[in-house]
């Protein structure tokens, strides 16, 4: 991984919900392991980001892919990934590959200051806003605060935007399309589909 130190918002861009994630990946390794009878290593994030930005729409080609995690100042661990430090791994950090270049931002919230859900709804309407963003994947904690994630987005669904909304079950709502989440965290996971 090289450092990119441009924070401008590219034409792709990929909001992560961190904790979510980690905790969306943690389940699966519990269940695959039971199921399969084998360990499951950690996820591979790289690969696990190209399913996203696959699963968004994008074809390979020279894309420049903007990834924003979003977490809690205490969590600056995912324990289910590899890389998995958001502050010195994942902060600041670029990969490039047949997709084109992802540069990741991994922005602590101040939990005295403000909560992650807004933070999180803050940082989409910005991105929403943004005329240069053309493609929005979303990772948010569904379960948590994923109406508002909804809401927001039938609000911006005449923006032009190509936006997708992930999650483990399907979701209703306008201004998005949708898919399921555990199908690129598998993948990242080393789940092959002949095995189930």
């Amino acid at each position: 991984m090289t450092t990119d130190s441009n924070n401008k918002l590219s034409k792709n861009v990929i909001l992560v919900d961190a904790e979510y994630i980690d905790k969306v990946a943690s389940d699966l390794i519990v269940n695959f392991e039971r199921i399969l009878k084998r360990r499951i290593p950690e996820a591979d994030l790289a690969h696990w980001l190209d399913c996203i930005a696959l699963d968004g729409g994008l074809k390979p080609q020279q894309n420049d892919i903007q990834v924003i995690f979003i977490y809690n100042k205490k969590n600056t661990t995912l324990k289910n990934f590899s890389p998995s430090n958001l502050t010195n791994e994942i902060h600041l950090k670029a990969f490039t590959d047949n997709l084109g270049e992802f540069s990741m931002y991994a922005y602590p919230v101040e939990t005295n200051i403000t909560t992650k859900e807004f933070f999180f709804l803050d940082t989409l309407t910005v991105i929403l806003d943004d005329q240069k963003v053309e493609n929005v994947m979303i990772i948010s904690d569904i379960e948590n605060y994923g109406a508002k994630v909804r809401e927001q987005l039938d609000k911006s669904k005449d923006n032009g935007k190509n936006t997708t909304l992930f999650a483990m079950t399907p979701q209703e709502g306008n201004g998005f399309k949708q898919e399921i989440l555990g199908y690129s965290l598998m993948s990242a996971l080393g789940i092959n589909s002949n095995e189930l």
